[in-house]
């Protein structure tokens, strides 16, 4: 749990959230407009949506940024044990006091209108992220994109769109085309949207919006392509070919996460990262609780020196087949599961 003073400033946060979350941006814009529009001073930032693997891509790309000296401020949800990992400043997760303090700033701007959880924590990310120097800013979209609360960046440097498939259709609607249509609202005029490899029906919504938008795209399989080779990954772009390490992150899908950082880095205007900043932001990024094996801790205790333990968060019928996929590679041991998750996840 962060310090006292900001837990207890998110406790009240938490009870202005209205009875019914109707998505809008009107309550976020008028709370960062009080607070001085602090989405406006922030360093180049990427904006990043989709279904599955965002957290992964922005953990590969921040930990290839900060391997080539730069500094970064990261803003992701949920967090996995104490609320300070979603805002990370300049390579840190944000301390107990300058959480309690722009949480507490945003409260008093605020001054007790019904808001959501999540907009007034974005607003004080925002606000911490403006106040902290930094070289560029890791954005990950909460819920959608259209009506998101991160949906506040007027130019980003770069937007990129993971695997959209279908979760939160409460919210995003049914089919997968209507779910395409909200996250590819973060594509802006004139910026470039890295796209992972999607599904026909929301490629072609995508493709849409980008022709409206005038945002040029580079696909995964048509701009750039990446694959496993014996020694590791052989990743192709507009620059050439590039032969580097496999992701420290397990998975067959970690390496197109891996991919879509790397075609990303590729395109960020401004920065060059060399290979060996590629390579060392490959083998050292981490990000818990995605086909993560325990190896320590009481649970691991209690188990027979054999047995492994492996801890994944995937809670939707996409994640399912990931984790399917992984399990089948498990073929030379009896493989037990303990799932859990919220009533509303199919």
């Amino acid at each position: 749990m962060p310090g006292s003073r900001a837990t207890a400033a998110l406790s009240r946060l938490e009870r202005l959230h209205p009875q019914v979350i109707d998505l809008s941006l009107t309550r976020i814009s008028r709370l960062l407009g009080d607070l001085g529009n602090p989405q406006d001073s922030l360093p180049p930032t990427i904006h990043v949506a989709g279904t599955n693997g965002k957290g992964s891509t922005i953990a590969f790309l921040r930990a290839m940024l900060e391997a080539a000296g730069l500094r970064v401020h990261v803003y992701t949800s949920p967090h996995l044990v104490r609320f300070n990992e979603r805002i990370r400043l300049a390579g840190q997760d944000i301390s107990d006091l300058a959480l309690a303090e722009v949480l507490e700033e945003v409260e008093v701007r605020n001054a007790r209108q019904p808001i959501t959880f999540f907009e007034a924590t974005s607003a004080a990310a925002f606000l911490a992220m403006s106040r902290t120097p930094a070289d560029v800013t890791l954005l990950e979209t909460g819920l959608g994109g259209r009506l998101d609360a991160t949906n506040v960046i007027k130019r980003p440097a770069l937007t990129i769109l993971t695997p959209i498939a279908l979760d939160h259709q409460e919210y995003l609607g049914e089919r997968l085309e209507a779910i395409a249509a909200e996250k590819s609202h973060i594509l802006k005029p004139g910026v470039g949207c890295v796209m992972a490899k999607q599904e026909r029906k929301a490629d072609r919504v995508i493709e849409l919006r980008s022709l409206e938008m005038g945002a040029p795209t580079w696909k995964e399989g048509r701009d750039w392509f990446a694959r496993t080779t014996p020694r590791g990954m052989v990743f192709e772009g507009a620059t050439g070919s590039l032969e580097l390490p496999l992701p420290a992150l397990i998975g067959a899908h970690q390496v197109r996460n891996a991919a879509l950082a790397l075609a990303a880095a590729e395109r960020l205007s401004g920065f060059s990262l060399p290979p060996e900043a590629l390579a060392l932001g490959l083998t050292t990024a981490r990000w818990p609780a995605r086909l993560h094996r325990l190896t320590q801790g009481p649970l691991v205790d209690l188990l027979p020196p054999e047995w492994e333990l492996w801890l994944d968060g995937g809670h939707n019928p996409a994640a399912g087949k990931v984790l399917a996929q992984a399990c089948r590679a498990w073929k030379d041991r009896p493989l037990s599961m303990v799932l859990g998750m919220m009533r509303d996840k199919d």
